[in-house]
């Protein structure tokens, strides 16, 4: 009984801040897009039950995220080159209900922004497709190249200018956020291990977890509301 009145009282307060927050920050993988955009590039180039494998254990929090990211880059050694033309052969595809979701939240006032651990040279098609400003209202890892192109395996991604190419990072991209918004509330939504680390001190307020494309039972256990249909967020408002 305890168990159950708490878990109504959490679903409460997690309604009550869903419609009253000012900013909504969403990852984009398995959210915003119905697949895993690092894994969908990976397999374009021959690397993806490679590449698969190690997302499924950062997502699931089994490897730290910088680690996985560092080993799915190495592994694919895509170029400036592949990945436009990846871009141009597939073109942005939403998850169900989400340009429903991003039409309501603007209806209503609120400020959206992309909090991502893939890569902007992805992201930022995505944020265009939903009338979301680009560069400003997105945070991603941004991947570096030669000069030919080739990636820079060196350093393969920018690790001074940017927040979510770490574990924490998400934390971090949602309290800048919040900070230079000067937003009072804001919420996180997403599937995975690193979006529910966003609800810290200083960032994210509640993490809503999206299970409509992946159901991960550690996001479900830990979000403060969980949804399989984004319906769900848009009828709450």
């Amino acid at each position: 009984m305890g168990g159950s009145s708490s878990s109504s009282s959490k679903k409460a307060r997690a309604l009550e801040i869903w419609r009253m927050c000012d900013a909504v920050c969403f990852d984009v993988d398995s959210t915003v897009i119905d697949h895993e955009g690092i894994d969908a590039l990976a397999a374009y180039l021959g690397k993806g039950e490679e590449v698969a494998k190690v997302t499924t254990q950062a997502m699931n929090g089994e490897i730290p995220f910088e680690k996985a990211l560092f080993y799915r880059l190495n592994a694919m050694q895509c170029s400036r080159q592949q990945m436009d033309a990846y871009l141009k052969e597939y073109p942005v595809k939403l998850s169900n209900g989400f340009q429903e979701l991003r039409d309501k939240l603007k209806e209503k006032g609120k400020t959206v922004y992309l909090v991502s651990g893939g890569f902007r040279q992805m992201i930022h098609p995505i944020a265009e497709c939903l009338d979301i400003p680009v560069p400003t209202n997105v945070w991603a890892n941004n991947l570096l190249y030669l000069e030919d192109g080739s990636m820079n395996s060196e350093k393969p991604f920018d690790d001074e200018n940017e927040f979510t190419w770490r574990a924490g990072g998400k934390a971090l991209a949602v309290a800048h956020v919040k900070k230079t918004g000067n937003f009072k509330t804001v919420v996180m939504v997403g599937d995975g291990a690193t979006d529910v680390e966003a609800r810290a001190e200083n960032g994210a307020d509640i993490v809503i977890g999206y299970g409509g494309t992946v159901r991960r039972e550690n996001v479900e256990k830990t979000a403060d509301w969980f949804v399989m249909d984004f319906k769900e967020l848009v009828e709450a408002l």
